[in-house]
């Protein structure tokens, strides 16, 4: 079994149980300026993107007009912040017993994500995580040039431990996006998770080494 020296994990829906709260939100700021979108599309177009570009591709599928994006993205982030701040939020309840496992055999464990970095460190400190405890590094789209499904995010995780060789990386996400971004890194493994945004059968459109259904499953892949 190859020794892995790092785990990149999504954050909503992946080790943060949200009920897929960000989608519900992007659907009803969508609809606001009159897209006409349901939840299972805003999940097959937008899961895991960063989220203007997420709006963008979602409204180029519904052919409207993309010129209002920068306003549904504006409408979006204000509602999700009320929203994070007052709906139930909360790490899955296998999340830190997983990361304390992988910390104590010398992993390191990293959250990337597609949202913005006042987003990202917003739901951490709602669930009482930090950098330094919990994880050891947080990376967001706007920490890079090139979101998902570029490798940009895992390059850098990569560059803050000094890992030379993507095959000891692993990454985690419960959406095909995810799993692209993790090929795209030429990580070692690549696991979809079934806990968030998109179904197995999406998920395996993306060709994903392995799929589990809980986040300790992946304690099996490290030594």
């Amino acid at each position: 079994m190859r020794a892995y020296q790092m785990v990149v994990f999504d954050m909503a829906g992946t080790t943060i149980s949200e009920d897929n709260l960000v989608y519900k939100t992007l659907t009803n700021s969508l609809n606001k300026y009159g897209f006409h979108v349901d939840l299972n599309t805003v999940l097959l177009y937008g899961a895991g993107k960063e989220k203007l570009q997420a709006i963008k591709d979602i409204i180029n599928y519904s052919q409207g007009d993309i010129t209002n994006a920068e306003d549904v993205y504006s409408d979006f982030k204000i509602n999700l912040e009320e929203s994070y701040n007052t709906m139930p939020v909360k790490p899955f309840d296998d999340a830190e017993k997983t990361c304390k496992h992988l910390k104590d055999k010398g992993v390191k464990v990293v959250l990337n994500t597609g949202y913005d970095t006042f987003t990202a460190n917003l739901l951490l400190n709602r669930i009482g995580w930090q950098v330094g405890n919990q994880i050891d590094f947080l990376v967001t789209a706007d920490d890079v040039r090139r979101s998902r499904p570029f490798a940009d995010m895992i390059s850098l995780a990569m560059q803050e431990f000094q890992i030379t060789d993507a095959t000891t990386v692993i990454k985690v996400g419960d959406s095909a996006i995810d799993i692209e971004e993790g090929k795209n890194a030429k990580c070692g493994l690549t696991i979809g998770i079934t806990t968030g945004a998109q179904t197995k059968e999406q998920l395996l459109t993306a060709s994903p080494d392995y799929i589990v259904d809980s986040l300790y499953e992946i304690i099996a892949f490290i030594n």
